[in-house]
């Protein structure tokens, strides 16, 4: 059986005072790196903290992963989907 991992996103607003800014909203995209032996999430990571990861799973993209690695995944709390 295969497991695949999206990363999570995020429900925003333009930034601004009209009133219609309320109303639009975009899915934004969060990045789940593997630093430390921890799980983070980080909305742009830069080039230093993708260097310090051991796994990195980029925004908006859907990830395949091996079954150890999709307990760890659940274990944190990340829903990772079955295949």
């Amino acid at each position: 059986m295969g497991y695949v991992l999206i990363p999570p996103t995020i429900e925003e607003g333009p930034i601004g005072g009209h009133r219609l800014f309320y109303f639009y909203k975009m899915l934004r995209s969060i990045s789940v790196l593997k630093i430390d032996g921890q799980y983070v999430e980080i909305r742009e990571p830069s080039q230093d903290e993708i260097a310090l990861a051991t796994e990195v799973y980029i925004g908006g993209h859907e990830y395949p992963v091996s079954d150890a690695i999709a307990a760890d995944l659940i274990a944190a709390g990340y829903e990772v989907i079955t295949v």
